[in-house]
Order: C-alpha cells, then sequence, then structure tokens
C-alpha cells in the first residue's frame, strides 16, 4: 500500500505476539530501496511478492537492501530476495558481526547466554531450554553477507532523495534507522513504535546498560524536525516528542515496580522477573504463563531494568554462590 508518494508499506505476517512486521520500498528512479524483509516463511514471501505486484513491482525492481538490525523478522529474506532481484544487501557495521555468532557458529554464543541466566537466577534445569529458545527460529534466516557496511553518518541516496544512516543502539547493539530530511521521514525498525514498547534486554551482544544507550539514543533524535515515523511494526505516526514522554514514563513505572520488589529483600533477576506482569501480546500475563522464549526476554527485559538503576544509584548488586542479587537503594 503506498502510503504517501513514493513509499509503499508491506504488511508480512510474523509468527508469535507480534502478528506482523512492516516492510518499505521507497521508489526511486533507477531503482528502488527495501526496508527490512520479514522472516522466509512461505507466508511472509508470498505476502510481499503479492503486494509487490499489486504496487506495480517485481524483485528485479529491487536494487538495495537494507536492514534496521538482524533479528530473523528484519533480515530472514535478505538472502533469498538478493538472489531473486540482484540488489545489494546493506547493514550497519555492528550488525554485520553479529551474523555469524547468531546464525552460523552459535555454540559459543549459547555458553554465554547460559552462564549469564545461571548467574540471574534461572534455575539449571531451565538454563538450556531458555538459552537455546531462540534457535527455532534460524530456519527461517538466509543469511545474506552486506555489500555495502553503514555507518553512523552515512548516506543512502534513492532518485532525489537521501536517507541519513542513524546509529540507534537499544532494542540491538546496531540497530539503525534511516531519516529523509526534505520530506523529514524517519523509519525507526524496532526502535520506535506506536503500541508498543520495544523490547530492550541485557545479553551478551547488549552492551553493560542498553537501557542508558536507547535512552541516550532517544535523546539524540529530539533535534531532528520529523514528520512521520515508519515503524517496524504497527501504523505510520507522528508525535515523536509524545512518544518519547510516554516512554519515559514506562520506564519511570517499571523502576518503580522492581524497586518495589526489592525493597525489603535481595532478590535475583529471575526472581523479580517472576513477580512482574508481562505483556507479550497486549494483555498482562504471569511470568510463568509465558513461553521459554519470552521468559528469557523478560529476564533479560529486568536486568536492563536493573542495570540502569545500578548506574543511577536506584540499586545495589551483590553475589551470593555464584548468583546476583539485588536490593533497592544506594
Amino acid at each position: 500500500m503506498e502510503i504517501i508518494q513514493g513509499v509503499h508499506q508491506i504488511k508480512v505476517p510474523v509468527p508469535g505476539a507480534v502478528d506482523s512486521m512492516n516492510i518499505y520500498l521507497v521508489e526511486g528512479t533507477q531503482g528502488n530501496l527495501l526496508i527490512d524483509t520479514g522472516l522466509d516463511t512461505p507466508d511472509a514471501f508470498g505476502a510481499l511478492r503479492d503486494a509487490l505486484k499489486f504496487s506495480g513491482f517485481g524483485f528485479k525492481d529491487i536494487t538495495v537492501i537494507a536492514a534496521t538490525h538482524v533479528h530473523p523478522h528484519h533480515f530472514g529474506l535478505a538472502n533469498k530476495l538478493k538472489q531473486l532481484s540482484g540488489a545489494k544487501v546493506a547493514l550497519g557495521e555492528i550488525e554485520s558481526k553479529f551474523i555469524d555468532t547468531r546464525y552460523g557458529r552459535t555454540e559459543a554464543l549459547l555458553k554465554q547466554v547460559k552462564q549469564l541466566l545461571t548467574s540471574n537466577g534461572v534455575p539449571e534445569s531451565d538454563s538450556t531450554t531458555l538459552a537455546e529458545s531462540s534457535l527455532e527460529v534460524k530456519e527461517f534466516v538466509g543469511v545474506a553477507k552486506p555489500d555495502i557496511i553503514l555507518k553512523d553518518g552515512d548516506k543512502i541516496t534513492v532518485a532525489s532523495q537521501e536517507f541519513k544512516v542513524i546509529l540507534t543502539p537499544g532494542h540491538s547493539t546496531g540497530h539503525i534507522c534511516f531519516y529523509e530530511p526534505k520530506r523529514k521521514m524517519f523509519f525507526s525498525g524496532d526502535h520506535l513504535l506506536p503500541d508498543i514498547f520495544p523490547h530492550i534486554g541485557y545479553h551478551p551482544q547488549s552492551g553493560e546498560n542498553p537501557l542508558a544507550d536507547f535512552f541516550k539514543s532517544i535523546e539524540a533524535l529530539a533535534s531532528l524536525d520529523i514528520n512521520f515515523i515508519f515503524p517496524g511494526h504497527g501504523s505510520v505516526f507522528s508525535g515523536f516528542k509524545l512518544r518519547l514522554g510516554e516512554l519515559h514514563y514506562y520506564h519511570d513505572q517499571r523502576q518503580r515496580e522492581v524497586s518495589r520488589i526489592i525493597e525489603s529483600d535481595t532478590k535475583s533477576a529471575y526472581q523479580i522477573a517472576g513477580e512482574l506482569p508481562w505483556n507479550p501480546a497486549g494483555d498482562s500475563i504471569q511470568f510463568n504463563k509465558l513461553s521459554a522464549f519470552d521468559k528469557r526476554l523478560a529476564v533479560m527485559e529486568t536486568l536492563a531494568e536493573l542495570k540502569l538503576m545500578l548506574g543511577q544509584g536506584k540499586a545495589q548488586k551483590v553475589v551470593k554462590e555464584n548468583v546476583d542479587l539485588y536490593f533497592a537503594g544506594g
């Protein structure tokens, strides 16, 4: 669907809590830019093919495929689309370094994730299941080596439009967004979403304080003149500063909940996550009802909140029997 002149939003199905994701085709005079790809599943591929055809395009009309990050549903179809179109794949410099450890030789990363989980209170009997819960989606990712490595401040030109690459860590360490200043368009991937808050978790590839990185990158965007935000999920929206305020409020409330849980006793991230409400599909759900993968995300999100609180002096950490325990206060 052409949502504004020369920009087509294509919704493709995603299994799990989020029903669909957005791919964007940006028209040019001598080629077209595709932003993100969807999973390499028959349903996603068919939806993309049919949407392109409906708008008068084919795969050969794509000249550049740019992924905001290498999470499966944003990067999964890159290899197949590259083969069908002959397009060049563009990827952020940091994200490109994650491809092999996530989709190739995964053993070392899995070991690190399991160690992280056990050191934060996940029982040994569950730690392997949670650590390996992300492997199911590997079969839906066709790995494509990037032809173009993008750095913060680089530009992608499509016809008379110049898209500035902006490094936006948080949801993923090397996540990038694309900003077009003439029409004031901002393609946000999973960095800014209209209806849900992006997952930001602490893990072996996240950096030491991912929430602090996220808010720093969000605040840096405040200087941009943005008319429309084109997110990876949900509808196109505006009101960047309003959404920024909502993000701050959400995480402030989340920290209050964490502080309440650890105000009278030390607890691990796993124990804290078990007492927090979770919202993977829009309705509040108890931790013990979550899938193994969502439990893993919940523990990592809790850790991200705790890392931010440690940095702000709102929490302290002690280690007991090789497990990190947290308590409120400075």
